[in-house]
């Protein structure tokens, strides 16, 4: 069985509450009922010496009948049940009842032994020996008793009756008995009164403590279950919402962190399965497919050389050894598209590596009367980049350039140089994730080759989806619903819904509404929603400042790409050549150049050329 934490600390802290409360309660009944019993002896004392020095004249003149009138009047206020006087032998000499006049008290019963110690009398008794408090039966009220002796004195020793010595101490006792039923009413009312205080305070405050206990313990605590309970299914997108800023938030905190980057490691797990898959089934194809076209390729070979006296037998053959030559070259860069080698990086000259990819295709230039200019004879840092890598990009971009010019002939430009860029404009949105951790980034739909970001868009009853150009500051944007304002927009994530408009804060340029998400791991990027506004705010990238590049041009006089194939050139597979392109040169270069941490762009107008630029960083 399962006991939740915050019903242990409720039990536990109403438990102490109790005992304390409890305590307090009974110290407190107990202080107030001394305190009373206290009063009332004061008050009794105080009697007993108002009435004895009342009778001093009456009893130093022997007269009783004053003596027996003083005494009766004071018995009859409602709390005084008796009041006596004893001589020194114990006899009754004056009594508001009548008919003890003239009896023996008994010591033992009127606990007299507070005077006296085996028949012998004490010399002086101290105020709180004079007052005792017992009860008649069981279940009567109990009654105070206050016994103040009457000390022998020059008045009475010197008078003329000469009744007592001067050697005799006491001559008697003033006893006066009072009813406490009063006193004890209010102790019981103040008992009953601090009795409901105490429970009511005690379901105060554990209603109290149940609810603060509840909010600030019970409910992060479920919370946090909760979502241990939804990655534990696998649920890595689940995210707490915010439950504080105590060592229970911080620790709600930590653990989206933790469910962020498991989720992210997650998908870097299932991207390399698939590259390995991917790389796999290449592996296979090129084993299965190879050896037969390997075949095929010597045969038709072997053939072209025994049939060179039939030309039409010559023209078939050589379609073959083409064809085949092609599909090797296919399977080829299916494998190295598929199984991308991890890069070596070290320094290296830009300058050499183009040099060399120039060296290479040289040939190709000069059979098809392409002329050259190339602008290498520059100053420049050297880089830290897989020189092999490198040039095999320079190498497919300069086949590129020559195929588009074709056989008229035509001009390739290379330039070298060094720059200093700000990310504004150059800084690619590689990861993009909405508050619910629910990935944005959209592989199938491209800009200039690029993943976009994949937003829900909601505008006067309708919605459709908002392609975002990821690159930062350009505003390539490709819409699926027609939006005329961003005021009234709303921004989504097309997974979960959650809202992705800045609450905080408008479009500083156009004041439109503005949305926010999350690119892991360089902060927030933030943007306009209205479609005529083109302000966007990347301020992790802002705060970086600009970064220093080695810019690579190559530019040719070819035929161009057309406008629609610009965004799909750096897709796997497609291809501008027909069926003499495989469609994974560009591809790969788009790869390697990502991976050394750099960008590739494309200008190009269709009659008049095509220009790659691209970007290495002189420092990553």
């Amino acid at each position: 069985m399962v006991t939740k934490i915050s019903l242990k600390l409720i039990i536990a802290v109403g438990v102490i509450t109790i005992a304390i409360i409890g305590a307090f309660s009974y110290f407190t009944i107990r202080a107030q009922s001394d305190a009373l019993l206290a009063q009332a002896g004061i008050h009794a004392n105080k009697l007993s010496d108002a009435i004895k020095n009342s009778t001093l004249t009456s009893m130093l003149e022997n007269r009783k009948e004053e003596m027996h009138a003083i005494v009766n009047t004071v018995a009859h206020e409602p709390s005084i049940m008796e009041i006596r006087v004893f001589n020194k032998e114990g006899r009754v000499t004056f009594s508001s009842r009548k008919n003890v006049i003239g009896t023996m008290v008994d010591k033992h019963a009127e606990s007299c032994y507070a005077c006296h110690t085996e028949n012998q009398p004490l010399q002086r008794l101290s105020m709180d020996e004079r007052t005792r408090i017992y009860r008649i039966t069981p279940d009567s009220p109990r009654i105070l008793a206050v016994i103040n002796p009457i000390y022998n004195r020059p008045s009475c020793y010197e008078a003329a009756c000469h009744a007592h010595t001067k050697e005799q101490t006491v001559l008697g006792v003033l006893d006066i008995k009072m009813n406490l039923a009063d006193v004890d009413q209010q102790i019981e009312a103040s008992k009953l009164r601090l009795m409901v205080f105490a429970l009511m305070a005690i379901v105060s405050l554990s209603l109290f403590i149940a609810y603060f206990v509840r909010m600030w313990i019970g409910r992060p605590v479920r919370e946090l279950v909760r979502a241990t309970n939804q990655v534990s299914s696998g649920n890595f997108d689940y995210t707490i919402d915010n439950i504080g800023t105590d060592e229970l938030g911080i620790l709600a905190k930590s653990f989206n962190k933790m469910t962020k980057n498991l989720a992210e490691a997650r998908l870097q797990l299932v991207q390399s399965d698939k590259m390995a898959s991917l790389g796999r089934l290449a592996a296979g194809v090129a084993h299965e497919i190879n050896n037969p076209l390997t075949a095929v390729l010597t045969y038709s070979s072997f053939l072209q050389k025994r049939t060179k006296d039939a030309p039409e037998v010559q023209e078939d053959l050589g379609v073959i050894v083409r064809e085949t030559i092609r599909s090797r070259e296919i399977v080829k860069s299916l494998l190295d598209f598929a199984r991308p080698s991890v890069p070596k990086k070290q320094s290296a000259d830009i300058s050499r590596i183009l040099k060399s990819a120039l060296e290479v295709v040289s040939n190709r230039f000069s059979s098809k009367e392409i002329r050259l200019d190339a602008h290498l004879d520059v100053p420049l840092p050297e880089v830290t980049v897989d020189a092999n890598q490198i040039q095999q990009v320079f190498i497919n971009l300069l086949v590129n350039a020559a195929d588009a010019i074709g056989d008229s002939g035509g001009a390739i430009s290379v330039d070298l140089s060094s720059i200093s860029l700000p990310p504004y404009g150059l800084a690619q949105i590689k990861a993009a994730v909405c508050p619910r951790r629910h990935d944005l980034m959209d592989d199938e739909t491209r800009i200039n080759g690029l993943p976009t970001i994949r937003l829900k868009v909601a505008a006067r009853g309708k919605e459709g989806f908002v392609n975002l150009d990821p690159v930062y500051g350009k505003h390539r944007h490709q819409y699926g619903i027609e939006i005329r304002s961003g005021k009234d927009l709303q921004v989504l994530c097309p997974q979960c819904n959650i809202s992705l408009i800045e609450q905080s804060a408008d479009c500083p340029k156009c004041r439109s509404a503005a949305y926010g998400f999350e690119v892991p791991p360089h902060g927030m990027f933030k943007g306009c929603a209205n479609p005529e506004c083109d302000w966007q705010e990347w301020r992790a990238m802002d705060e970086a400042g600009q970064k220093d590049y080695i810019e690579v041009r190559i530019a040719d006089t070819g035929q161009g790409i057309p406008k629609e194939d610009l965004s799909k050139i750096f897709e796997p597979f497609y291809t501008t050549k027909g069926k003499h392109g495989t469609g994974i040169g560009l591809a790969v270069t788009w790869r390697i150049i990502d991976n050394h941490g750099g960008t590739i762009n494309v200008e190009s107008e269709v009659g008049k050329g095509t220009t790659f630029i691209v970007h290495l960083p002189l420092q990553e």
